[in-house]
C-alpha cells in the first residue's frame, strides 16, 4: 500500500462514524437507511476534503517562512 492519505481522507472510517451515530440515533427512534448513509459518508469525505484545502492554502498564505525548491 505505497499511497498514503489523511485518516480524514477514508470513507472506510467516516463510513464507520456513520454507521456509529446511525446505531445511536436508532436508539432515540430515528431511523437513516443505508442508501441515506452512503450519500453521508461521500458528502462528509467531500466537505473534510475542502476543509483540509481551505486549512492548508490559509496555512500557506500565513506562514512567517518560505518554503525551500
Amino acid at each position: 500500500m505505497p499511497d498514503l492519505k489523511n485518516w480524514y481522507s477514508s470513507k472506510t472510517i467516516w463510513g464507520a462514524v456513520v454507521a456509529i451515530f446511525a446505531s445511536a440515533l436508532h436508539f432515540t427512534g430515528v431511523d437513516i437507511a443505508s442508501g441515506d448513509r452512503a450519500q453521508i459518508v461521500d458528502a462528509i469525505v467531500n466537505i473534510a476534503g475542502a476543509l483540509g484545502g481551505l486549512l492548508a492554502v490559509y496555512g500557506r498564505v500565513t506562514a512567517k517562512s518560505a518554503i525551500k525548491p
